[in-house]
C-alpha cells in the first residue's frame, strides 16, 4: 500500500506584486478557478488534488466585537496538495520538473528572489496540518484512473455482448469476464498495475501512533479530567455569552464564489476563521482537532468520514500562531448538498471545531445547536469562505463513491474465486 500525505507551502505575499500574482494565476485557468488542460500539475502521477490559494481574512475585524483591537496579518499564497507518498518528496519532484513556473509564482512572496534555492525554500515554509482526513488510504492515483479504464472496458464490453451475458449465471458471468480482462491486458490495452508494499518506516510510525496517542492520554487522565471539569464548566459560562456574526455577505462575495463552483462533480472548499479568545478556546479546539487527526488516521480510512461519503480529503491547519485556522476539503456535489449532509449527519462534528470559531452560532456543551440553525451556520460559512485561484484533480468526473464502486469491480476481477452470492453481488456493480 502506497499512504498518501499531504503538503503545503504558505508565503507572505510581497504587497507591491499581489495583482501581479493574481492575473498569473488567472491565467493558469480554462475556466474561473479551473487549472488548464496543459498545466504542469497534470504532469504528476502521484498528486491527486492541488490548488494554488491566496489567503485574505475578510473577516479579521470580528475581534473587535469581543472587546480586543483588531490584528494585522498578511496576505498569504498557498500552495497545497495531496499526494501518494511524502510530501518532501514531491515538492523535491515538483522543483525540478516545473521550476521555472512555481519561480515565477512564488516570486511575488516575500523574502523569495532569483538566486534563491527553491526546494529549501518550500521546504522551510512548510505548514504542516492539524489533523488531515483521506477518503481511502492507499488508494492512489494510477489505481483510481487504471480502475477507471477497467469500469469503463467492462461496461462496452456488457453493452456488446449484453444476450450471451443474461443467459450465464452469476459465477459463470464472474469467469467470463475475469477472461475478457486477461486477454485485454495481454493485448496491452488495458492495465492493472499491483500494489506497491507499504513503507516499512510508515507503518511503525502509524502503529506508534495508534498505540502512542491513546496510552499518553490514558496516562494523562487523572489530570484531564480534573482540567477537562474546569474546562466544561468554564466553556458552557463562554457559550451563553458568545457573540455570533452571522449576518448574510455580500451578493459579490457569493457571486465570486459561485463562479468557481460546479465545474465538475467535486469542489474545492476552504474557510479561514480567527479562534475566539482565551485559552480555554484554544485548548478545547487543539485537543478536538488532536482527536479527529487520530481518528482520520486509523478509523475512517475506508470512503467515510462518520457517515460522510462525499469528501475526497481534507485537512485542518493553525495559522499565525494559533490564532487562526483553515479548512481545506475536496468534495462531491454542490456547496449546498455539502453544507446538509453535515449538518444532517455530523453536526455535532461541526459545532466541536467551528463553534470555536469567532462568531459560530452559539453552541450548547459544544455538542448540541450551533449548526442547527442552518441559514445562520450556511452564512457563517460564507462569510468565511475564501475563493480558490488555481484548482486541480487528477481524475475529473468521478465522485468519491465512483472511486469505491471502481475499486470494489477490480477486486472482483482479481478475486480467483466468487461463491454464487458473492458473484451476483459484484455483477450489480456493474
Amino acid at each position: 500500500m502506497t499512504p498518501q500525505s499531504s503538503f503545503m507551502v504558505l508565503g507572505a505575499i510581497d504587497r507591491g506584486r499581489e495583482a501581479e500574482l493574481r492575473r498569473l494565476l488567472a491565467s493558469m485557468n480554462d475556466a474561473p478557478g479551473q487549472v488548464d488542460a496543459g498545466n504542469a500539475f497534470r504532469d504528476f502521477e502521484n498528486l491527486h488534488f492541488a490548488r494554488l490559494l491566496i489567503i485574505e481574512d475578510t473577516t479579521r475585524e470580528d475581534i473587535e466585537a469581543y472587546g480586543l483591537p483588531p490584528r494585522s496579518y498578511p496576505t498569504y499564497l498557498a500552495f497545497l496538495g495531496d499526494v501518494d507518498g511524502d510530501g518532501d518528496e514531491f515538492l523535491e519532484d515538483a522543483a525540478r520538473r516545473a521550476s521555472k513556473g512555481l519561480r515565477e509564482i512564488f516570486a511575488c512572496c516575500e523574502g523569495f528572489i532569483e538566486s534563491t534555492d527553491l526546494v529549501a525554500w518550500m521546504k522551510a515554509h512548510r505548514t504542516p496540518s492539524a489533523a488531515d482526513y483521506v477518503n481511502w488510504r492507499g488508494r492512489t492515483v494510477r489505481s483510481a484512473r487504471e480502475n477507471a479504464a477497467l469500469y469503463e472496458r467492462l461496461q462496452r464490453y456488457i453493452d456488446d455482448n449484453a444476450g450471451a451475458l443474461a443467459d450465464l449465471p452469476p459465477q459463470a458471468a464472474h469467469a467470463t469476464l475475469q477472461q475478457f480482462v486477461q486477454a485485454e491486458q495481454s493485448a496491452g490495452r488495458l492495465a492493472l498495475t499491483p500494489e506497491n508494499p507499504t513503507p516499512f518506516g510508515w507503518t511503525i510510525a502509524n502503529l506508534l501512533h495508534l498505540i502512542g496517542v491513546p496510552l499518553v492520554l490514558l496516562l494523562a487522565s487523572p489530570l484531564l479530567l480534573i482540567i477537562g471539569a474546569v474546562f466544561l464548566v468554564r466553556l458552557r459560562s463562554l457559550e451563553k455569552s458568545d457573540l455570533e456574526l452571522c449576518q448574510r455577505v455580500e451578493q459579490s462575495h457569493s457571486d465570486a464564489l459561485a463562479l468557481i463552483e460546479d465545474h465538475d462533480v467535486t469542489n474545492q472548499f476552504s474557510a479561514l476563521g480567527g479562534v475566539k479568545p482565551g485559552v480555554v478556546r484554544l485548548w478545547t479546539l487543539s485537543f478536538v482537532l488532536l482527536i479527529i487527526d487520530y481518528a482520520a488516521r486509523h478509523l475512517y480510512t475506508r470512503g467515510r468520514l462518520a457517515r460522510v461519503r462525499t469528501i475526497h480529503f481534507a485537512r485542518w491547519v493553525w495559522l499565525d500562531n494559533r490564532r487562526r485556522v483553515i479548512f481545506l476539503s475536496n468534495y462531491d456535489g454542490s456547496l449546498e448538498s455539502y453544507m446538509d449532509d453535515f449538518i444532517n449527519k455530523v453536526g455535532f462534528g461541526l459545532n466541536v471545531v467551528f463553534g470555536n470559531g469567532m462568531g459560530y452560532p452559539r453552541t450548547n456543551w459544544l455538542l448540541i445547536d450551533g449548526c442547527k440553525d442552518e441559514r445562520k451556520f450556511k452564512e457563517y460559512l460564507r462569510r468565511h469562505q475564501l475563493p480558490t485561484q488555481v484548482w486541480y484533480k487528477a481524475y475529473p468526473g468521478l465522485t468519491a463513491v465512483d472511486l469505491e464502486r471502481n475499486a470494489r469491480i477490480r477486486e472482483g476481477i482479481e478475486s480467483r474465486a466468487m461463491s454464487e452470492a458473492e458473484a451476483r453481488e459484484w455483477i450489480a456493480k456493474l
